[in-house]
């Protein structure tokens, strides 16, 4: 399984770095999870739009799905005849992104697959378990497994007993860290630190931790040091272009 960062900034893209966007391929097969902001051209640098076979989606919030809809647009304008793309996300998720368009134009370019967090299901050789994880939207981590390694991702989450199931075992963990180790107070419930990512990492028995979902511009070292001090395993900061071979 190999798993390419494509972008990792929080909230809005900068004019070198992306929003959350990851490519997962294993056997041939591209699964491109959270398409945000800026994602789409980091994606076509090394893959065609036509060579992603589906899409996974934690949550409806911009900086996580905005370039889904370029990529429909490119699939359905540059080949109507292709099999629609499977999207796999949260019932309601993409409502609004999916209406914003010419009616009709991409309603062929893509085959939506909405589930209810906690829902298991096959995308590919991935085996796919997701958990409901606090966020101001519906939001679902998930659990990829496939050939015995298992990479999980937490999508945007606050505090959760269901981040260490998520994670337990994990082979590599991707996980929101907005902030390094202390969470303003409007935020609290809904986002996460990088050291309660090392804590319940640790706890989960992962084997290592990138930390992804930074605001642009913040000191990458100061959450590795944060996750560091209750996770003993290696840890990194998601930067644009990264790729992990788990």
């Amino acid at each position: 399984m190999r798993i390419t960062i494509l972008g990792g900034h929080a909230a809005y893209p900068t004019v070198d770095a992306a929003c959350s966007g990851y490519l997962v391929e294993r056997d041939g097969f591209h699964l491109l999870v959270d398409p945000g902001y800026a994602v789409l051209p980091r994606l076509l640098a090394g893959t065609s739009a036509h060579d992603v076979d589906a899409v996974y989606v934690s949550h409806g919030h911009p900086d996580h799905c905005a370039d889904l809809q370029p990529l429909l647009r490119i699939r359905a304008l540059t080949d109507p005849d292709a099999p629609a793309l499977p999207v796999f996300t949260p019932r309601g998720s993409l409502d609004r992104l999916l209406a914003i368009d010419e009616p009709g134009l991409i309603d062929a370019s893509y085959d939506l697959r909405e589930f209810e967090p906690g829902a298991e299901f096959e995308i590919g050789p991935f085996r796919a378990a997701t958990w409901g994880l606090p966020h101001w939207l519906p939001n679902a981590g998930v659990r990829l497994t496939a050939g015995g390694r298992m990479f999980a991702y937490t999508g945007d989450t606050g505090p959760s007993p269901h981040l260490v199931e998520l994670a337990r075992e994990a082979d590599l963990l991707l996980a929101e860290a907005t902030f390094a180790d202390e969470l303003p107070a409007r935020y609290a419930g809904n986002l996460s630190t990088a050291a309660e990512v090392g804590r319940y990492a640790a706890e989960a028995g992962a084997a290592r931790v990138l930390l992804t979902h930074l605001w642009p511009r913040v000191e990458p070292a100061a959450f590795v040091t944060a996750a560091g001090a209750g996770f003993t395993g290696p840890v990194e900061v998601a930067e644009s272009g990264l790729v992990v071979d788990v």
